[in-house]
């Protein structure tokens, strides 16, 4: 079994010749054409070539990126508002109670 990687131009804008899968002198198990549109190169999962160039998937990592820095942003800020607000609700409470002018005695038999 073998495949063919078609011509393409690379991210420098250079014609790169067409090749066959595995290649001469390569592992004999790539027998699939691998990579994106601007970088091929011979591999042996038949779903690993994407019909987008390199630099898509740049993108797609900063993106995911950007998202996972505002996500740890927000639970950051939410930590620090859940400390702020136990400490509040602990500080402000009093500390000891009040006294209601009343004094408790224990039960005692009563003669009839």
């Amino acid at each position: 079994m073998s495949a063919e990687c078609s011509s393409y131009l690379n991210a420098d804008k250079v014609l790169v010749s067409g090749f066959s899968c595995p290649r001469a002198g390569g592992d004999a198990r790539a027998v699939f054409c691998c990579g994106f549109q601007d970088i091929k190169y011979c591999c042996d999962d038949p779903h690993s070539f994407f019909p987008y160039e390199h630099s898509y998937m740049w993108w797609l990592s900063v993106g995911a990126l950007v998202g996972l820095s505002i996500a740890g942003v927000v639970l950051f800020a939410f930590i620090i508002t859940v400390c702020v607000l136990c400490y509040l609700f602990i500080s402000t409470k009093p500390r000891s109670k009040l006294d209601t002018g009343l004094s408790l005695q224990a039960a005692g038999k009563t003669s009839c």
